[in-house]
């Protein structure tokens, strides 16, 4: 495995087994492209706290998350059975209200992230 994914991938003994890195994200790691401030990509420690914290939150949900917006609740996360698609959860949101927007692709979320990041631009 790459040495930088290491430090950003959920280790195999703690992922789902239903779930597997898309190629996409895996690219962007490779280009250490990580920050999108106010978006950042959860480094694996993070990310295995914040998907556990929302497997008790919204225990119908089976998500594993990848990214974490500073401005607000709101995590990027890839969800069973959705394909490729990224499901923004707002944290916190009571269940039922959470899912705050649908990307198709990563791609399209990631856009979405470097468009955030120019509006926030001081």
């Amino acid at each position: 495995m790459n040495s930088k994914y290491i430090k950003i991938l959920i280790g195999k003994e703690d992922i789902p087994s239903w779930f597997q890195y898309p190629p996409q994200f895996l690219r962007i790691i490779d280009q250490n492209l990580i920050d999108f401030d106010p978006w950042w990509i959860l480094n694996a420690e993070d990310a295995k706290t914040w998907m556990n914290h929302l497997k008790k939150s919204y225990p119908n949900r089976e998500l594993v998350p990848f990214a974490k917006r500073g401005d607000c609740d709101d995590i990027a996360c890839w969800q069973k059975g959705s394909g490729n698609k990224i499901i923004i959860i707002h944290n916190f949101a009571s269940p039922g209200w959470e899912e705050r927007k649908t990307y198709e692709t990563f791609w399209d979320w990631l856009r979405f992230a470097i468009e955030t990041t120019i509006e926030h631009d001081p």
